[in-house]
């Protein structure tokens, strides 16, 4: 069994004279969700349509698991379970009939085709609308009846493109849940424009830019890096048994911890305190500043970490103007 659930060498695809993707590489392996990001045009539909076997590439090569998605679409299908951003559903069927139409269209076994709609029913939350027509859902249950036939035949990677958009904070929290669940036991790929959605739901950030990979690492690491001379932690200290501070060797503790790139002293938190921000790189270093404050006789009055968001990295990463 390969170990990656998704390679993609050198990707390309033009409409005309316009060029989407632009010799994209990345690997995803298995068990992995992963969230796919990019400004409108950048190139994340098109990278998805051609995973899923509806579009073809203008050059280069897409894998899932070990098939070619060019050579053998059918046979990637059979490991994929899609749902696009636009969820194309049949309004005049009823939830029941729908599922059990995918079933037969994904050569879902006969014999398996109740227990799997059931398993898929129950996981997306759908029993109380089985039996309604479509076209009489909200939104929110649109989304989980194209993630019920997404899972239906027991996909090992789900492709999801938008699958919040349009809903409103509870379907997108219910959703995001749904899709967190999924990942427990799925590679997942997610492309979304709520970042927030990116922070709680994924392992790992992909960006793309004008059809080019611009980031790829941990959302914790992409914050860290893009916060201005390292990420900082702010620190208040008093000492165990209240006796007179050191300031200077106080700083030189934290100074010569692993990963701690700058110490600055500010405003402690009243009498017989001192504070500190400790500028430091990807890596977390609470865990070794609770060791240097325990070594030295002191107390930790307060621990607050400094982080930008994942929207102002995104927006860093693909801001045309301000690389230019």
């Amino acid at each position: 069994m390969p170990s990656s659930m998704i390679r993609i060498e050198g990707l390309t695809k033009h409409y005309g004279p316009t060029q989407a993707v632009k010799g994209l590489s990345f690997e995803v392996p298995r068990g992995q969700v992963v969230g796919f990001l990019g400004p409108n045009g950048a190139g994340k539909s098109t990278t998805m349509r051609i995973l899923a076997g509806s579009l073809n590439p203008t050059g280069g090569k897409a894998f899932v698991g070990d098939i070619d998605v060019v050579a053998d679409p059918v046979g990637a299908r059979k490991l994929i379970g899609y749902l696009p951003e636009s969820n194309p559903l049949y309004d005049e069927m009823m939830v029941v009939d729908y599922l059990r139409f995918v079933a037969d269209v994904r050569d879902v076994p006969k014999d398996l085709r109740a227990q799997r709609i059931k398993n898929a029913v129950e996981r997306c939350g759908l029993s109380g609308v089985i039996s309604k027509d479509i076209n009489q859902l909200s939104r929110g249950y649109r989304q989980r009846v194209g993630l019920a036939a997404a899972i239906l035949h027991e996909p090992d990677l789900l492709i999801l493109d938008e699958p919040t958009a349009g809903l409103d904070p509870n379907q997108i929290v219910e959703i995001r849940n749904l899709i967190k669940e999924l990942g427990k036991e799925k590679t997942v790929i997610l492309s979304t424009h709520i970042l927030s959605e990116v922070q709680t739901t994924c392992s790992r950030v992909l960006i793309i830019n004008e059809g080019r990979l611009v980031a790829d690492d941990t959302p914790e690491r992409l914050t860290a890096a893009s916060t201005e001379g390292g990420a900082k932690v702010h620190v208040v200290v008093g000492h165990r048994h209240g006796q007179a501070l050191d300031a200077t060797a106080i700083r030189n503790a934290f100074a010569a911890m692993a990963g701690v790139s700058g110490v600055e002293s500010v405003e402690g938190d009243g009498p017989n305190t001192l504070g500190f921000e400790l500028r430091h790189g990807a890596d977390d270093v609470r865990r070794v500043l609770f060791e240097t404050v325990v070594k030295h006789d002191l107390v930790l009055l307060e621990l607050r970490r400094t982080q930008v968001s994942l929207e102002d990295t995104f927006r860093k990463l693909t801001d045309t103007r301000r690389a230019a």
